[in-house]
């Protein structure tokens, strides 16, 4: 199944879309730790593909605003539907590698191009610290029998739609991971997918 997996540019074309779409609506709020203005902060990534979206590569500016008012100057990184968090490799690949794992058994996903040590980590990631929060709460509410054991199978099994609707909506569903320095990133998303 993960043998010939690639997802195209126009996925993440439309993943930047979104991406700016909520950076938009952070961009109109204030600043969440003095309320002052926020100005374009941008900064660039080097995200990473493997096998399986090597055109994702292409993407390289993470959204991102900071503070205008002077002695403040924090950052708000609006969430992000194509980085997960600050991992190097791109949200889909976490997903996609980690089902492959799953898929394959003992965190050998070689059709992917991420490394064994790689995908073993992010394993223990979706079994570990991932149980502890609210996004997995959220999503256990909203998706009526997620087995933990099985994660991130267990999600994607339950969403609609064809490979990328399932991986877009799984990564609308994580994108409130995907930063700290926005308090309740998770109202940002709403209206956008």
């Amino acid at each position: 199944m993960f043998d010939h997996f690639t997802l195209k540019g126009e996925f993440f074309a439309t993943l930047e879309a979104l991406d700016r779409a909520i950076a938009r609506r952070v961009g109109a709020s204030r600043c969440p730790a003095c309320g002052g203005p926020l100005h374009v902060g941008n900064f660039p990534r080097k995200p990473r593909g493997a096998l399986i979206a090597p055109e994702g590569e292409a993407f390289l500016v993470r959204f991102s605003f900071c503070c205008g008012r002077e002695g403040c100057r924090r950052r708000a990184t609006p969430p992000s539907l194509r980085f997960l968090g600050r991992r190097v490799y791109l949200g889909v690949v976490v997903i996609v590698a980690s089902l492959a794992a799953q898929a394959v058994g003992a965190a050998s996903a070689q059709p992917t191009g991420v490394p064994r040590r790689t995908t073993r980590r992010w394993l223990i990631w979706w079994r570990g610290p991932f149980l502890a929060t609210e996004v997995l709460l959220a999503i256990r509410a909203r998706l009526v029998g997620v087995d933990v054991a099985g994660l991130p199978r267990s999600i994607i099994e339950r969403l609609p739609g064809t490979t990328d609707e399932q991986m877009r909506t799984m990564l609308h569903l994580l994108a409130p991971l995907t930063t700290g320095s926005v308090l309740d990133g998770s109202r940002f998303l709403r209206d956008v997918a």
